[in-house]
Formats: C-alpha cells, sequence, structure tokens
C-alpha cells in the first residue's frame, strides 16, 4: 500500500513537471499583424524609442553599443519601444532582420514590458528558456517600477551582449534575491521529507533509510534541482548554496526530532 501510494506522488511529480515544461517550448516572438511604416524614422538607427522610455544620452550610449557589438561579433540587436500604435511587419524590412538577429520589443501596455524576436541562428547560443526568464527577470511589473523601463531595457540588453561574447547561456546568469528565496524554500521543504521519510517505523529502528531511498525523486528533485540547480548554474557564490544546505539540514533535523521527541517525553497527570 505504502509502495502505491509512493508510485502515485511520484508520477503526479513528474506529470506536473512535464506540464510546466511544455510553457517553454514556444519562441517568444510578438506578433506582427499590423504595418505602420510611417512610424519608423527616415535613417536607419539600430534604437526606434517611439514610448519617449529612453533618455537622449542613454539612448544615444545604447546606440553606440550595439552598433559597436554587430561589428565586432556580426549579431544584429534592435530595440523597439512602443506603447499606442505599433510599425508592426514594417521592422522586418526597416532593419533587414534575419537568422542572426535579436529585436528587443518593449511595450507599456502588457502584464510584461519585454518581449522578443529572435532569429533562428540565436537559438544555437540562446535557447528558448533563456528568452522566457530574461523577459520574466527584466520585464515583470515590480523590476520596471524599481529600475525604470530605460534600465530594464539596457539590461536586457546587456545581459544579451554578455552571453552572446561568452559563446552562450543556457539560463540568465545571476540570482534575484526573490529567485534565491524560493531555492531556500524548496531546499528546507526538500530536508522536511527527507526527515519525515527516515522517521523508524519499527521497533528499535533509528533510520529508516529504506523509506528515505524510496522518497529520493521527491526530496531529491526539491532539494537538487529546484533548490541546488538554479543557485549553481547561475552565480559562483557559495554564501547562497551554504545556505540552502543549512535549510536542508535544518528542515530534515526537525522533521525527524520532532515527534521522537514528542514520544519520549512523559505525559504529566
Amino acid at each position: 500500500m505504502h509502495h502505491r501510494i509512493v508510485t502515485k506522488v511520484i508520477l503526479a511529480l513528474f506529470v506536473s513537471l512535464i506540464s510546466l515544461g511544455t510553457w517553454f517550448i514556444f519562441p517568444t516572438h510578438p506578433a506582427y499583424a499590423v504595418n505602420n511604416p510611417e512610424l519608423l524614422p527616415e535613417e536607419v538607427t539600430p534604437v526606434v524609442d517611439l514610448a519617449n522610455y529612453l533618455p537622449d544620452l542613454q539612448q544615444e550610449s545604447l546606440i553606440e553599443d550595439i552598433e559597436s557589438f554587430e561589428q565586432e561579433t556580426g549579431w544584429k540587436l534592435r530595440v523597439l519601444t512602443q506603447y499606442e500604435r505599433s510599425p508592426g511587419r514594417a521592422v522586418i524590412n526597416f532593419w533587414g532582420l534575419d537568422d542572426r538577429s535579436i529585436l528587443l520589443v518593449a511595450d507599456g501596455k502588457g502584464g510584461n514590458l519585454l518581449a522578443f524576436s529572435v532569429g533562428d541562428d540565436v537559438y544555437d547560443l540562446l535557447p528558448r528558456t533563456f528568452w522566457i526568464e530574461l523577459q520574466t527577470r527584466f520585464g515583470n511589473m515590480y523590476y520596471v517600477r524599481e529600475h525604470g523601463e530605460n534600465n530594464a531595457i539596457v539590461h536586457t540588453i546587456d545581459t544579451v551582449k554578455n552571453c552572446l561574447a561568452d559563446g552562450g547561456c543556457l539560463v540568465v546568469p545571476g540570482l534575484p534575491k526573490e529567485q534565491w528565496i524560493l531555492t531556500l524554500v524548496t531546499s528546507v521543504v526538500g530536508g522536511v521529507i527527507f526527515g519525515l521519510a527516515a522517521l523508524p517505523r519499527k521497533e528499535g529502528q533509528v533510520f529508516a533509510w529504506q523509506w528515505v531511498l524510496i522518497i529520493s525523486p521527491l526530496w531529491g528533485i526539491l532539494f537538487f534541482a529546484f533548490g541546488m540547480g538554479p543557485v549553481v548554474s547561475r552565480t559562483s557564490e557559495w554564501l547562497p548554496l551554504f545556505r540552502n544546505i543549512i535549510g536542508f539540514a535544518l528542515g530534515a533535523l526537525v522533521a525527524y526530532f520532532s515527534p521522537l521527541l514528542n514520544q519520549q517525553s512523559p505525559s504529566e497527570t
């Protein structure tokens, strides 16, 4: 009976992970249903700021960086900001977008500021999951509210440039505080499950290692995949990793010793 329950739990977790994974299989291409070339300037420039998100000096600096990066690497980065109206498909001919092009579209009307149109050659170095994480990190309303639309755009372009220069990235470098807290929580939960599985179930048994092994897919995914994986893949700092290990250990100890202490404490009448 216990083995059947454990099997169902593991199967349900696996199905949930597969379902979440389907969110990451589609590229983040903005729709180009409209075609308004009159909104674009006569002179070709890598940055078209229709929404006026970028101050003049910052825009000039961004243009210089993009042009210099294109000359050095051949990757074509382009930035379009819009709000009420969009040039739509007109940007394809305006910029000559191809398989080595990356278009960042900043639109303040939606729930997320950022969207991307990415050439096929780019996916060899920066996979689809990278773009979704990039959009989520720099385009969410809290980041934009704290740093401003202009800095969200610049930080995004800098991240893309650094990853392309380094030969590609599977994930977005850096570990935001919110993401680390999530990894800490999953580490602690994994430790609690580990501790509960280790509780003795037979007389004279001290540590139920068989149950620890049976439940290992559950606590292992929580601790290693969701607790340790995002940390080691995004930063080389040891402190977040150390804290997650301590969180796992404390969760395991509390879950293991609390029932034992309650059983051993004499009842007072």
